[in-house]
């Protein structure tokens, strides 16, 4: 048991949510896209969303600002989280745009919000969970796109409720996390999406 609830930390990093939701619109979405121009928005995606962040995170341990990539105290919270919104805010200036996509555009837009919350929490002392600001941000976009473009997707907002559960039982398991952590985490993932729903529902 121990092993399965440890795995969910590592399965649905906070780096990888951004990549499943737009994998997610890709998926779903009725617009027509060229596979050529997915391949591409997804592979500029994983290099400024992932790649990018873990060899900073690699940068910050060597230089001591962090003593590994869990980021267990605030502290050590800080800069990566400054990092990740500048990262962020060159997707939204150079991978999407409100025309062509404005569901991922307004989707990012709401990571950014969600990220520059948790980032002040840092600030005031606060560490709230990053793993649960990910997958509750990701579930709530996925609702918004079963209802924008009417298809069926509760099978994956089903499993993706799980993934949640999943998730809060890996934190408190490993006692990275309090439960009012988890639920500031949850709640700074929903609602940016939730704000921003209106824009391109």
């Amino acid at each position: 048991m121990g092993i399965f609830l440890r795995i969910a930390a590592y399965l649905f990093h906070p780096l990888l949510m951004p990549m499943l939701g737009a994998f997610v619109y890709y998926t779903v979405t009725r617009r027509f896209f060229e596979p050529q121009i997915i391949q591409t928005k997804l592979v500029a995606l994983l290099i400024v969303t992932v790649c990018i962040p873990i060899v900073s995170f690699y940068l910050l341990r060597n230089l001591g600002w962090i003593s590994s990539m869990q980021l267990e105290t605030v502290r050590e919270r800080k800069a990566p989280l400054m990092i990740q919104c500048v990262l962020l805010l060159m997707v939204l200036k150079m991978v999407y745009n409100p025309y062509d996509t404005p569901e991922l555009y307004f989707f990012f837009v709401g990571v950014l919000f969600s990220t520059l919350a948790a980032f002040v929490l840092t600030v005031l002392e606060f560490k709230a969970s990053l793993h649960m600001m990910g997958v509750s941000g990701v579930t709530f976009f996925v609702f918004g796109l079963s209802v924008h473009f009417a298809t069926n997707l509760l099978p994956a907002l089903g499993l993706l409720f799980f993934v949640n559960g999943w998730v809060a039982s890996s934190r408190l398991y490993t006692r990275s996390h309090t439960p009012l952590e988890l639920a500031a985490g949850a709640f700074l993932g929903l609602m940016p999406q939730l704000i921003l729903l209106g824009y391109w529902l």
